[in-house]
């Protein structure tokens, strides 16, 4: 019988809660230690779960020799730190996205990974979404034909609080670059241009933050393909999520998630339930197979699905949006590479 894979878990917030209940529920998996700064709101959780090991010192993960790999679930202005101790440790990471919102950090972080040979995945869960599967394996097959367009839908049900806005990166950094990674894996290709009409419309506190809430972003990739992809912080009716690309031979488009499809027909009109309500119910199923992917990666010793590059090239976009709403025009990747000596 194979010996478990030794998991440390560092931040226990919503998402670091989720994947370790993901990871309790695989049975190659022990999750041995729970890191996180505020013990007393998880003390009670991590007991009952059955976790051996809680500590307020993520350091205590990497100094035992039976911990295989950790998830980073911090703030992101932890996760380079993390990342490069972790390998540096001879650990395997996962790490949640972006990897820093600096990129000579992120590189810093990629080179210590390669340095010591371990893997690192990056949470874009959103590629395990059963929908964007179905979209990705047709483009794949060649069954549109080459992809001339790609448009992204991504809006909130609800914003964010202050406090989790001032310290989000804005919305390039934190929502949008879910869909910057979709438009790329969608497409097969890199992006070489960003141009982002961006507003406040939903709420001054946005403003107030130097962040929108509302923006419109157009994509020019390497292979001659268009992306457009359109946010909003706040859809009165739901979490929207849809995707569409449009080729040479036809297209290929899903609508959102539904909790159930059936339809009300009466004389007052025709009815069906609202999207389903947010990310962590949406993509619930996308975040166990992304949580698959990696122990699979580790225990074949294969590959991870979603690398360091992948959220390197992410990063890279997000940082000539966020050029390109401060400029009002548009950036070129190239533009982003030469500011940060990057080849």
């Amino acid at each position: 019988m194979m010996a478990k894979i030794q998991i440390g878990v560092v931040g226990a917030g919503r998402i670091g809660k989720m994947h370790t209940e993901h990871l309790m529920a695989m049975p190659e998996v022990e999750v041995k230690y729970v890191a996180d700064l505020y013990l007393e709101p998880i003390t009670d959780w991590a007991k009952k779960l059955g976790i051996p090991h809680i500590t307020n010192d993520y350091r205590e993960l990497l100094a035992d020799p039976d911990i295989d790999a950790i998830l980073v679930c911090t703030h992101t202005n932890k996760h380079v730190e993390i990342i490069v101790a972790a390998a540096e440790a001879n650990k395997h990471i996962f790490c949640e996205k972006p990897i820093s919102f600096d990129l000579s950090s992120t590189l810093r972080a990629l080179k210590a990974v390669e340095q010591h040979d371990v893997k690192l995945q990056v949470g874009f869960m959103r590629r395990f979404d059963h929908n964007f599967r179905r979209i990705y394996d047709c483009v794949q097959a060649g069954k549109i034909g080459t992809p001339h367009i790609v448009k992204i839908t991504s809006r909130d049900p609800e914003p964010p609080s202050k406090e989790y806005i001032q310290t989000s990166g804005g919305m390039p950094f934190d929502m949008t670059i879910h869909d910057y990674d979709m438009a790329r894996f969608l497409t097969n290709s890199e992006v070489e241009e960003v141009y982002v009409q961006g507003a406040v419309l939903v709420d001054d506190i946005f403003a107030e933050c130097g962040d929108i809430d509302t923006a419109v972003t157009t994509l020019r990739f390497q292979n001659g393909a268009i992306g457009v992809i359109d946010n909003s912080r706040k859809a009165a009716y739901g979490y929207d999520q849809r995707v569409e690309v449009f080729g040479s031979k036809g297209s290929i488009a899903v609508d959102n998630d539904f909790n159930n499809t059936a339809t009300i027909s009466t004389a007052d009109g025709i009815y069906q339930d609202k999207p389903k309500y947010f990310f962590l119910e949406r993509y619930q199923e996308a975040f166990q197979m992304e949580m698959n992917a990696f122990i699979q990666a580790i225990t074949t010793q294969q590959a991870v699905p979603v690398d360091g590059n992948d959220g390197l090239q992410a990063e890279l976009i997000a940082h000539a949006a966020a050029r390109s709403i401060k400029e009002k025009r548009p950036v070129t990747i190239q533009e982003v590479k030469e500011d940060n000596q990057l080849k």
